[in-house]
């Protein structure tokens, strides 16, 4: 939230410091995982969510229906007196803004012209909180983005690396060449820390060289919770939806990245980001195979899928050939053929190809695009092991049956 913005509310300095440092990202991550999962009743949700970002465990599946609905009840309950509270004091907070003001008119009778808000300011300064995200409050400004000189040998080497990431990939050429210009190579030194967990973020990154590890206090234990390889994006979520830095990112040996700005971030590629990213969870979560795993874990699958078109009569992947991508149908209608029979149909959410990465054999049959077109996300192999992990031997399992 702008603090320009917060300045024009009536609340004291302490509260509205309160407001940028604590409510605001708070509230805009709380939203951004709302709209993502578009659930049918969002105030359950949002009080599930609250209690697993509390770190409150949730309710026991031992109790009786009776009982939960008693237990929420009760939690709905407490938030709508905290809510009603808030409101309280809120209210007198803007009624001692008024007396307040009521006694400076006593003190002069007209006040300089320049000096009085338009009803459209007015009208700006009353918007409420969670509005920042997607109202007035978020508007662009004017913006100049940073332009760090590179040869066209570095040029080239940096838009290959950029393209292998879900958010630069689908950028205009004259995004991407006013992104390339604006990035800045950071030299890392072993064991050298990039990012702490918990601190604001200002910059994402992406590897050029080198690895990194990503450690998250897990019960009180630094634990490594992902390894970053040449080509990965690291530090996009606190400039995604603003909020504190998720894991600490250390330096394993001497390192080479690519240093992206906030400000150029979210004026040349965030809105795309953003979007992309919803459309692909929302769609992910129909898909039976990972419509169950966790919504962090389906938006990191999310990041992974590049999408392809194909024609009717185009092969997908073609029987004994080397395989090195999963897919998934996102639009069309495609057929399996094995030894010349046909053998299955794949529709809107169905996914094929798993068999070949997972046993790491040919392909066990041809894929064809039966409708006039067909929109079809693939996953590399490395995406598909990273990802996937947990899902493999539910995979290995249905690829036996198949067969």
């Amino acid at each position: 939230m702008s603090g320009t913005v917060v300045d024009g509310l009536p609340f004291a300095d302490d509260k509205k410091k309160y407001i940028l440092e604590v409510l605001d990202p708070l509230l805009e991550e709380m939203v951004s995982d709302t709209l993502a999962e578009s659930p049918p009743k969002p105030l359950d949700f949002m009080i599930s969510w609250l209690r697993k970002r509390s770190g409150l465990s949730a309710v026991s599946t031992t109790v009786s229906l009776k009982q939960k609905n008693s237990i929420l009840k009760q939690e709905l309950k407490q938030m709508q007196n905290a809510i009603e509270e808030a409101g309280n004091a809120v209210q007198g907070e803007e009624e001692d803004v008024k007396e307040e003001e009521e006694e400076e008119d006593d003190d002069c009778d007209e006040l300089p012209e320049d000096f009085v808000k338009s009803e459209a300011q007015m009208n700006k300064t009353r918007a409420s909180v969670s509005a920042e995200a997607y109202g007035a409050w978020n508007q662009k400004k004017e913006f100049t983005p940073p332009v760090y000189q590179k040869t066209d040998a570095q040029k080239e080497k940096l838009r290959a690396t950029l393209l292998k990431s879900f958010m630069f990939s689908s950028l205009e050429p004259k995004d991407m060449e006013t992104i390339i210009m604006a990035v800045k190579e950071v030299p890392v030194k072993d064991g050298e820390q990039v990012i702490k967990e918990g601190d604001a973020g200002d910059f994402l990154f992406v590897i050029e060289t080198g690895v990194f590890d990503c450690v998250k206090v897990i019960d009180g234990k630094p634990t490594v919770v992902k390894k970053c390889e040449p080509g990965d994006v690291f530090g996009e979520l606190a400039l995604l939806y603003n909020c504190p830095r998720a894991a600490s990112v250390t330096a394993k040996g001497d390192c080479v990245c690519w240093q992206l700005d906030r400000e150029s971030f979210n004026h040349i590629v965030k809105d795309a980001a953003v979007k992309r990213r919803t459309k692909y969870d929302t769609f992910l979560s129909q898909v039976s195979l990972i419509s169950n795993i966790s919504p962090y874990e389906r938006s990191q699958i999310a990041d992974a899928l590049v999408q392809e078109t194909f024609k009717k009569g185009d092969s997908i992947v073609r029987q004994d050939e080397p395989g090195d991508k999963f897919y998934i149908v996102e639009e069309g209608i495609l057929y399996a053929e094995k030894n010349g029979s046909r053998v299955m149909e794949y529709r809107k959410g169905d996914y094929f190809g798993e068999l070949a990465l997972l046993k790491n054999q040919p392909r066990a049959a041809s894929v064809t695009v039966q409708s006039d077109e067909a929109k079809i996300l693939g996953m590399s192999r490395q995406s598909f092991c990273k990802m996937l992990g947990p899902l493999q031997s539910l995979l290995a399992r249905q690829a036996d049956n198949y067969n």
